[in-house]
């Protein structure tokens, strides 16, 4: 299934997109996308109920605004420097273990809104990345049994601003947390859906012109890794994301000049599977 939120922020209501591409409110099935769905097998439990009820939901429009797929995750944590090409391009040694870092889940907004270019702010950057949703509680999990605990994948950009994150005392979560720095969407797509999830294209643009085109095969560390190597520092819950990291491509990383974004840019990005998003970005102040 694809999994949607949809409606004016803070007041989004849990929708289905079928295939074909119609998409239909569910809000009569009397969850939202929480930790507790999750926890209680609601992936299953919805699908059945989606089979009784789809002809009787309400359709969505596709003009309709659609949220993040998911709702208030307890942790949105990030992997850093997980492409070989994305590490050279920012001059850092390839890592001997996943770098991890938190991303401030109040980042969190739609596939499709605006993204607002910090107070201060000289250094806005981009990031298409794949991001990974747990479905169960996680603790020690072996990496054999790790798919066992995912629920789906998600879209998202990792907005980064890198003179918070490289230059202030490098703390990279200063730089990552920014309001709005975390569009997720449009879909949580469920993991059945994804035949081959390490060997998806991922893609973005500025203003039209490519800078990231890659594939989830050149992941230094694999999704099973990543989800068991977590899981021995922090119980992961339902309904947090993983977000895997991202290919070359990002503005830090141009020749000869680093390029960063500044209001009215366009950024499009999708991956293969996982739909796509698109963001305008806008000051701060207004």
């Amino acid at each position: 299934m694809k999994l949607i939120r949809f409606g004016k922020a803070g007041k989004e209501k849990p929708g289905i997109e079928l295939e074909g591409g119609k998409r239909i409110d569910v809000s009569s099935f009397g969850e939202d996308y929480t930790e507790q769905f999750f926890e209680t097998d609601g992936i299953r439990r919805l699908a059945e109920w989606v089979d009784t009820n789809k002809n009787s939901c309400p359709a969505v429009s596709d003009t309709e605004r659609l949220g993040s797929p998911l709702y208030r995750p307890s942790k949105l944590i990030c992997i850093g420097l997980n492409y070989s090409d994305h590490a050279a391009e920012s001059n850092m040694q390839l890592p001997t273990e996943p770098i991890i870092f938190f991303k401030a889940t109040t980042a969190i907004i739609g596939p499709n809104d605006n993204v607002v270019i910090p107070r201060d702010s000289t250094k806005t950057d981009w990031e298409v990345e794949l991001a990974v949703v747990i479905g169960k509680k996680a603790s020690y999990v072996e990496e054999k049994d790790a798919d066992d605990y995912i629920a789906g994948y998600v879209l998202h950009n990792d907005y980064s601003e890198r003179a918070f994150q490289l230059e202030r005392a490098g703390q990279w979560v200063k730089g990552k947390s920014c309001d709005t720095f975390a569009p997720l969407g449009p879909w949580l797509v469920t993991k059945d859906e994804i035949k081959d999830v390490n060997n998806l294209r991922l893609w973005l643009t500025v203003n039209g012109k490519t800078f990231q085109d890659g594939n989830s095969k050149n992941l230094i560390f694999k999704i099973p890794y990543l989800v068991s190597y977590l899981s021995q520092f922090m119980t992961l819950l339902p309904g947090d994301i993983i977000t895997t990291g991202t290919p070359a491509g990002v503005g830090l990383g141009q020749k000869p000049d680093p390029v960063y974004l500044k209001a009215g840019d366009v950024v499009e990005l999708g991956i293969e599977g996982l739909g796509q998003s698109r963001q305008q970005l806008v000051d701060w102040s207004r």
